[in-house]
């Protein structure tokens, strides 16, 4: 049941940003206007797929220049990746986690830790995630503020409209002198909600930053009436740390690319 509650989310959230078109046994989600670009998954209820279902999708995805994305859940559509190699995509599997108890987070020292509003650098804060998933995993690196110019986004017309409305909330952590050094938001869709985007500067990780942040999410997620917070952790090394703080593994989101 939970697994089903998911699926439901998964179809019902990226609906507020963008259209969808019906190929086959998928879903093809376009976004409209700016932020992100969207992706195909499995409609609700499918259950056979065909490498030919996969390149009819692809083949739109192409005429309308979007990604050619696909994502799904392992556990509930099983016979999908086999569909998904045969058109030649590689893909990308993520533990699928939930949160199962209280969120235990350690103490950080000297970093700021709130939501963000329209009136804050959204441009900066967006630059955090770019460059935290540039540079994957948990490692330290010398990368840190100065990265942070080079990365931002050009608009953030869409971010602000998505937090005016609370379609997205989003957190950030700060320095003393209010420089941004990780960012993270979920997307609250009745009583469930994606924790997402989570990422640290390299040269700032390691100090309980993001596990703070994401527990600053979740308090804000249950405070909304939200009832099931979950979350695709980067890697399995991501999945531990996530794992120490109240989270367990429920199954694999899997990512699909050429």
């Amino acid at each position: 049941m939970l697994l089903e509650r998911l699926e439901r989310y998964y179809d019902q959230a990226p609906r507020s940003a963008a259209r969808a078109e019906v190929i086959g046994p998928f879903t093809l989600f376009v976004k409209q206007g700016g932020g992100f670009a969207y992706y195909a998954r499995p409609s609700i209820g499918s259950t056979e797929f065909a490498a030919d279902d996969v390149d009819r999708v692809r083949a739109r995805q192409r005429q309308l220049e979007v990604p050619e994305s696909f994502e799904w859940v392992a556990e509930t559509s099983p016979g999908l990746s086999g569909a998904i190699l045969a058109s030649g995509l590689k893909v990308h599997r993520h533990p699928l986690q939930v949160l199962e108890r209280p969120m235990t987070v350690p103490e950080v020292s000297d970093i700021i830790l709130r939501l963000v509003s329209v009136d804050d650098n959204l441009a900066r804060v967006s630059a955090v995630g770019r460059v935290a998933f540039g540079s994957p995993g948990t490692a330290i690196s010398e990368v840190g503020l100065e990265a942070l110019a080079s990365a931002a986004p050009a608009s953030v017309e869409s971010q602000q409209q998505r937090l005016r409305s609370g379609l997205t909330v989003t957190a950030a952590a700060f320095t003393a002198e209010g420089d941004p050094v990780a960012a993270g938001s979920h997307q609250p869709v009745d009583e469930v909600s994606e924790i997402v985007g989570v990422g640290t500067l390299p040269a700032y990780r390691r100090r309980g930053i993001g596990a703070a942040l994401t527990a600053l999410l979740v308090e804000d997620a249950l405070a909304r009436g939200v009832r099931t917070v979950f979350l695709s952790a980067g890697d399995a090394d991501v999945a531990r740390l996530y794992e120490r703080v109240g989270f367990r593994r429920i199954g694999t989101a899997c990512i699909a690319e050429p």
